[in-house]
């Protein structure tokens, strides 16, 4: 199959392959448990190529003008730092009470996903071009917030587990990085054909690094689970819960902003999808006595996976297209 045809069949089923990448990093797991802590340290690498690359299918210019789409992004930072911390809080006394869990649960759910929700949200016919111009700001906010958050929710907890060095390291390795070198890319393609093939090549690379980062976190900390199994069952039905509860509540915000079909479907992904990749490297930094916070958040991204594919069908159904 020539490359562009297998790059076209991968777009076409990206679901399927998301599923089979989570799928064979279990299975990598679970066979070669000793590559765990190699794998741990590819998970950076592999989630800073994949924001580059989603970076790149924003231009600064229309970066620039999605900030003027003024109810949109109010729509968007309500849902992800006003409803779901209320959300959350609602949920937060029946946590198991493990403090290494309860800080799990807590980093990936208070962090809206930058990633995967640009797929699944366009799958449902939402306005995935409106929600990836936004994923920079949305990366931006919850660096900013979430230790205030994590502070509001732990209070002087926090102080013993999370040091504010790794939060510094993510948002720069992560964030700032990836998006400096997507808009240099971008300045060269628009200066030089040799840039824009360079960036075209890029771009097909998307699904195939989304597989490879789902894979590396997976395969990586699967060998965990061995011990912690109990304590990662417990935190599944909070997950599927938040789910739930947070497919109404987007749809509820989306109606409060009056937004077109499409934006108000986006408002919905963005509202229900976690960080989760975005946060393990984060969880990963905490200290060995909590190191349950990495299974924990992984666990979400299994969870989310399946309510993806549940959304896809059935958020479309909760707000018609005009």
């Amino acid at each position: 199959m020539p490359t562009s045809g297998l790059v076209e069949s991968m777009e076409h089923h990206q679901v399927a392959v998301y599923i089979g990448a989570i799928a064979a990093g279990g299975l990598a797991g679970w066979a070669a448990p000793g590559a765990g802590p190699v794998l741990e340290h590819a998970i950076n690498p592999v989630l800073a190529a994949l924001l580059y690359v989603t970076f790149l299918q924003v231009p600064a210019a229309q970066l620039l003008r999605s900030l003027r789409a003024g109810r949109f992004l109010a729509a968007a930072l309500a849902v992800n730092f006003v409803v779901v911390p209320l959300v959350v809080a609602a949920m937060f006394p029946f946590f198991p009470h493990d403090q290494a869990v309860r800080l799990g649960v807590l980093l990936v759910l208070l962090a809206p996903c930058v990633d995967y929700v640009i797929v699944f949200s366009g799958l449902a016919g939402a306005n995935s071009r409106r929600l990836l111009a936004a994923t920079p700001l949305l990366l931006i906010a919850q660096m900013v917030l979430l230790p205030l958050l994590l502070w509001l929710f732990l209070g002087s907890e926090l102080a013993d587990v999370v040091e504010p060095g790794p939060f510094l390291e993510a948002f720069l390795v992560l964030i700032v990085i990836p998006l400096a070198l997507a808009w240099l890319t971008q300045g060269w393609a628009a200066r030089r054909p040799a840039g824009g093939k360079v960036s075209d090549a890029m771009g097909t690379t998307m699904v195939p690094l989304m597989a490879a980062t789902l894979f590396t976190v997976v395969a990586s900390q699967v060998p965990k689970l061995h011990d912690s199994m109990g304590d990662v069952a417990r935190v599944v039905p909070f997950y599927a819960l938040f789910l739930l509860v947070m497919a109404f509540a987007g749809l509820a915000v989306a109606r409060l902003f009056r937004l077109a079909p499409r934006d108000g479907r986006a408002m919905v992904f963005t509202g229900a999808t976690r960080n989760s990749l975005v946060v393990l490297p984060l969880a990963l930094a905490l200290p060995d006595r909590l190191a349950i916070a990495a299974v924990v958040v992984v666990t979400q991204t299994l969870v989310e996976v399946v309510g993806m594919i549940v959304y896809v069908r059935v958020v479309p159904r909760l707000l018609p297209a005009d």
